[in-house]
């Protein structure tokens, strides 16, 4: 309906001699405005009330009851037989591109932080969204294996005689290497283990290395699994490092300048890409993964990297200086960075060089305890406490409030379908079909909202933002559990009625928490 809309106002605007227009046609903030209104009168300065009379000529009265003027707006009421749900067709805005969506990306020889966990949430549920609209997706993972945080951990292995097959170990490892570095009593002895990490000079050292390695992806990959989320590929930081490494060298003088030992950029602000050891720093990293990306997948349209929102500005610089580096493999290709909040408890954002870290298993182990051992209903209670705000908002979670099954939770969402599938299994237990003959004459909120799932799908994907769907679920969710318990469905007056639209309210449920990443249990 909404594309009708479009056509109609684009075609009416062209009669009232206004040319063509950036309008928009979106659902108002209040039902009372309508289903659907425009802001067409206002930016191609016409008359509200001649286009809201052309467009009653254009538009058919068994789809749109009313058309009326408030303001520069105009605002469309459907009809009837408009409101009842229908098979609708998400638009393929992406469809022909592939896309490579890189998230998680954790510094390994450690427990995965919290922060990491919320990047993966928010990847994964763009990477879900993108398909959802026709995209080719890649999903990257790209994880640190080498450089000073590896160093540090093998440092503190180094003292603290851990065991490097012990996840716990190496996160303790790494604050005990951390602190020292810090505070300048080990920082040369650290120095010297990254270097010779770097050439592999020392056997001992590489030898704790590549166990605490190995020890954090098992961890990495079975926590993965548990929310969803299964990588196409990964990368590491050893393999981006020497041609990043490289890559920087052949552009000294041009792009790149030295200074003080070390090679620099001067973009937005000026960023070391290689120290005064020779040593890449994490954007030279950037520059040997983006030549590994480009290789591997080489029509790629849009490379995506979902981190910390503290990395907006060194993403500005790297990427300026990949474009300038590659011109002829970025010309046509765009690259974005996604920025993630932090998530907050009442001591303030968590950090893990100060150990009081909370890790993405013990969370999910906390709630999956309080959720009374139902992990998909834990998962569900994180993953909307991440989605429900835009990208690169922090994140203030409460854990009895994210299980609640009162509203604006995952369990909320989860219950709501729970509860749609118990209802529409009861009824073909009675024999009720799902039809339209005892529809009421009366649209009910629900079906109001049902309309308009496709236009919020689109939305979010072309926005690359989750929470507009999060929040669209809820509303849905809401509105189905008013509706329920507002009238009988078996026993009602309108029980063939009641099962079609608890079918519709299904199907928009599932396919929502899909997007999201959000389990959908049979049962609660």
């Amino acid at each position: 309906m909404k594309e009708k809309i479009e056509k109609a106002i684009a075609n009416a605007l062209i009669s009232l001699g206004a040319g063509e227009a950036r309008f928009v046609v979106e659902r108002p903030r209040a039902m009372a405005h309508g289903d659907y209104a425009t802001n067409a009168a206002l930016v191609a300065k016409v008359d509200p009330q001649e286009l809201s009379s052309s467009l009653r000529s254009l538009l058919s009265s068994d789809e749109i009851e009313k058309i009326e003027v408030v303001g520069k707006f105009v605002n469309f009421c459907l009809s009837r037989q408009a409101l009842v749900p229908q098979p609708q067709a998400i638009p393929q805005l992406y469809s022909g591109k592939q896309i490579l969506v890189e998230y998680t990306s954790p510094n390994l020889f450690k427990p995965l932080h919290i922060g990491n966990l919320i990047g993966n949430i928010l990847g994964e549920s763009v990477a879900r969204l993108l398909e959802a609209t026709g995209a080719e997706v890649k999903r990257l993972n790209y994880p640190s294996d080498i450089g000073l945080t590896v160093a540090k951990g093998v440092w503190g292995l180094l003292k603290t005689q851990g065991d490097p097959s012990d996840i716990k170990a190496l996160g303790a490892a790494y604050v005990a290497g951390n602190a020292a570095y810090e505070d300048g009593s080990a920082k040369q002895e650290i120095d010297e283990i990254n270097t010779a990490l770097y050439e592999g000079t020392n056997a001992q050292w590489s030898g704790l290395r590549q166990k605490g390695i190995e020890t954090s992806r098992r961890h990495l990959d079975e926590l993965c699994a548990r929310l969803g989320t299964k990588f196409d590929r990964e990368f590491f930081e050893s393999e981006s490092g020497p041609l990043g490494r490289d890559a920087v060298k052949e552009h000294i003088g041009g792009v790149f300048k030295e200074s003080e030992g070390a090679v620099v950029y001067e973009g937005a602000h000026t960023r070391v890409f290689l120290n005064s050891r020779g040593l890449p720093t994490y954007e030279a990293k950037e520059v040997g993964l983006f030549d590994l990306k480009s290789k591997a997948y080489p029509a790629f349209d849009i490379s995506i990297t979902v981190t910390g929102n503290e990395q907006r500005e060194f993403f500005a610089v790297v990427f300026d200086a990949i474009q300038k580096m590659f011109p002829e493999r970025t010309a046509h290709r765009s690259l974005r960075h996604i920025a993630n909040g932090f998530l907050k408890l009442t001591t303030g954002k968590m950090s893990s060089r100060l150990g009081n870290v909370i890790t993405g298993e013990s969370l999910l182990e906390d709630l999956t305890e309080k959720a009374r051992g139902q992990e998909a209903v834990a998962v569900g209670a994180i993953k909307y406490a991440v989605l429900k705000s835009g990208s690169g908002k922090d994140i203030i979670f409460d854990p009895e409030q994210s299980l609640s099954l009162e509203g604006d939770s995952g369990p909320y969402l989860q219950y709501a379908l729970v509860r749609a599938r118990s209802l529409a299994k009861a009824a073909g237990g009675t024999g009720i079909h799902p039809g339209q003959e005892d529809m009421p004459q009366e649209g009910s909120v629900l079906e109001r909202l049902l309309i308009h799932n496709s236009e919020v799908i689109e939305r979010a994907a072309r926005e690359m933002e989750p929470h507009h769907v999060t929040t669209y679920l809820t509303e849905v969710a809401s509105a189905f559990n008013s509706w329920y318990a507002s009238g009988r469905v078996i026993g009602g007056a309108a029980p063939h009625y009641g099962v079609w639209l608890t079918y519709a309210t299904i199907k928009i449920l599932k396919e929502g928490l899909d997007i999201l990443g959000i389990p959908a249990p049979e049962e609660m």
